[in-house]
């Protein structure tokens, strides 16, 4: 069976989908959306002889789907990718898809539409050795992931798998875990009055101070506490804070919000108990300090074992395209595999060599994007299994 990667066709397929705006319109108000990229996918998943679909999450939010249907008796694999990028600000030709020294250059070239390549080329692979899978391949070029993963959550409800490669970037490493994240709006209270009046205001700016400097010492204890094997500590940050209406007005509200990042095994309600802990610790210190604490938003951290099937697959396809075994390792940013895994598919994350992700210079190595494909279109035939 030769499963070799038509390196042209995928270079070329790359090029094409990093020359189309797709810029996520809830980040950059002037943002393209997935529209043009999805039907893309869609005619190119067509054209392989998938059966291919779309759908919208919200109006002008599309994820792309093509299945190669299976004859029965093997695992179901989905393959995927986010088809948005974030804004170009700073990019000085974001569209191009020029390549130089055998990286390729442009807005989401490495974040990530040289996955969404690499799993179009592994469909490519299957058709071109005419491989009968016994399961069902799934490639999905999903809406939204760079704010709200809007189309891998509706994706869930539509499409039933037993495994799934999230093709983020890994440098060509095998993923296992990334961390979570929990939003929380903290609001200390005070009493509004003019600035020359000290005995009837209370400033609740000054008050946020207080808490402010509680949840310094907590940010400190997290990063010298236990870490996780792959992804490291814990962590949180004070992201933005606003309050006050005017210089001389004792301001009655200060509003802070705060993103913890969280580990496998934590849960959003410690870690909003840990943050509702400093508040009630201030409260009873200073009966006058008064604070509401309220989380809006949150992304469970994901972890695989390493003996899950689909890692054992993906790390022996890896070993035979790359001339070696690939490192297991962790990574710190959210991705759409917390969501897969949630719902129960058991879900790994490998993808390409690159850097530059939501930066000014973005570039991914062509050549890892084409071991991927071989790399992908291995695992497929593996974990669905082949009519011989």
């Amino acid at each position: 069976m030769d499963l070799t990667p038509d390196r042209m066709f995928i270079t070329s397929t790359l090029v094409d989908l990093v020359r189309i705006n797709s810029i996520n319109p809830r980040i950059a108000p002037d943002g393209a959306g997935e529209a043009e990229i999805a039907a893309y996918v869609a005619r190119t998943l067509a054209w392989l002889g998938l059966d291919q679909t779309t759908f919208e999450s919200q109006p002008g939010r599309v994820t792309a789907m093509g299945t190669l249907r299976g004859t029965g008796g093997g695992g179901s694999l989905m393959l995927n990718g986010h088809a948005d990028t974030v804004g170009i600000e700073g990019m000085t030709d974001p569209f191009s898809a020029q390549i130089r020294d055998g990286r390729l250059y442009g807005r989401g070239a490495h974040d990530m539409k040289g996955s969404l390549a690499a799993c179009i080329g592994a469909a490519k692979i299957l058709a071109d050795a005419g491989v009968r899978l016994r399961g069902d391949l799934v490639i999905a070029a999903v809406a939204d992931e760079e704010y709200g993963s809007l189309g891998t959550a509706d994706l869930i409800d539509r499409c039933h798998v037993d495994a799934a490669v999230v093709t983020e970037p890994t440098n060509m490493d095998v993923c296992l875990a990334h961390k979570g994240y929990v939003w929380v709006e903290v609001e200390t209270h005070g009493t509004a009055a003019h600035g020359s009046r000290f005995t009837e205001g209370v400033d609740a700016v000054m008050r946020m101070g207080r808490f402010l400097s509680s949840l310094d010492r907590l940010e400190q204890s997290l990063r010298l506490g236990p870490a996780h094997p792959l992804v490291g500590p814990p962590s949180l940050h004070a992201a933005m804070i606003e309050g006050g209406t005017g210089l001389s007005t004792y301001a009655a509200r200060c509003r802070l919000q705060i993103e913890r990042r969280t580990v496998p095994g934590e849960t959003v309600e410690a870690t909003v108990s840990q943050i509702q802990a400093l508040v009630d610790q201030l409260s009873a210190d200073d009966p006058s300090f008064q604070a509401t604490v309220r989380p809006f938003f949150a992304r469970e951290p994901f972890e695989v074992a390493p003996e899950a099937r689909i890692v054992r697959v993906i790390t022996e396809a890896a070993s035979g395209v790359l001339g070696r075994r690939p490192a297991f390792v962790g990574d710190t940013p959210w991705m759409d595999a917390a969501l897969l895994a949630a719902a129960g598919i058991e879900t790994v994350v490998m993808g390409p060599l690159g850097a530059g992700e939501h930066s000014a210079v973005e570039w991914v190595d062509v050549e890892t994007v084409v071991q991927l494909a071989g790399i992908l279109a291995r695992t497929a035939v593996e974990y669905c299994g082949i009519d011989r």
